[in-house]
């Protein structure tokens, strides 16, 4: 893909990517069925993407550009409540592929090449939506909540997989524990209550009230002392 050409999360090739993959999981993908699926010669494809590999990088880049462009300012809001909300549109990003989503993050457990690769990717993402929620994703401490909100991600990515309501109910309960749980083990995601910062955002996701009645297990504790692997995320 050039480097000077902006992701696009619409992408023909893109969306014919995912279809592919939800319909033969990751192991049976090719580029080849990717073109036939797009309606392109597998030269153009090749012209714009070298590998699967470097299709879910552009996909991965293109949601984050849609996040940040989302992204408006507010001096009222906490740093939690604005990272609830982009992880949540990040998820809005995400259902129009759910399916091929979905069947990567069952894939995963048996490609462990692939589990690395996105392990290795994951960390740029989530420095992104730090920065998308105002936070400082630079130097050690930016290291340490890219981590912590990769592990959030992951709990939030596994309740959504599960969840097939309409308004996600589920999934930003889940999400909401993982942000308490985190809240409450260190404060190395700035999620201080009393924090407000100058890149909120305004959305439909209002997060429910802490402890609230889900049904769904909340996300890990983040102890930053062990720094435990935060895991692996799709996109």
């Amino acid at each position: 893909m050039s480097s000077t050409s902006a992701p696009d999360m619409n992408d023909p090739a893109l969306q014919a990517f995912w279809r592919v993959l939800a319909g033969g999981g990751w192991s049976a993908l090719t580029m080849r069925a990717v073109a036939a699926e797009a309606g392109i010669t597998l030269a153009e494809l090749r012209a714009r993407f070298a590998s699967p590999l470097e299709m879910l990088r552009a996909h991965a880049a293109a949601v984050d550009a849609a996040v940040i462009e989302g992204t408006m300012e507010d001096d009222t809001s906490t740093a939690r409540d604005r990272l609830f909300d982009v992880l949540m549109r990040r998820l809005d990003m995400l259902q129009p592929n759910r399916a091929g989503v979905v069947r990567l993050m069952h894939d995963l457990p048996r490609d462990p090449f692939l589990a690395l690769w996105l392990a290795t990717e994951q960390p740029r993402t989530m420095r992104w939506m730090l920065e998308a929620a105002g936070l400082e994703a630079t130097g050690p401490k930016g290291a340490l909540r890219a981590h912590g909100l990769g592990v959030i991600w992951l709990a939030t990515l596994r309740a959504w997989e599960k969840d097939e309501s309409e308004d996600l109910s589920a999934t930003m309960a889940a999400l909401d524990r993982a942000l308490d749980q985190a809240d409450k083990a260190a404060r190395s995601l700035g999620l201080g209550r009393e924090e407000t910062g100058r890149h909120g955002t305004h959305t439909d996701h209002e997060a429910p009230e802490a402890g609230s009645e889900s049904g769904v297990e909340g996300g890990p504790r983040i102890d930053p002392e062990t720094d435990a692997p935060a895991g692996t995320q799709p996109t």
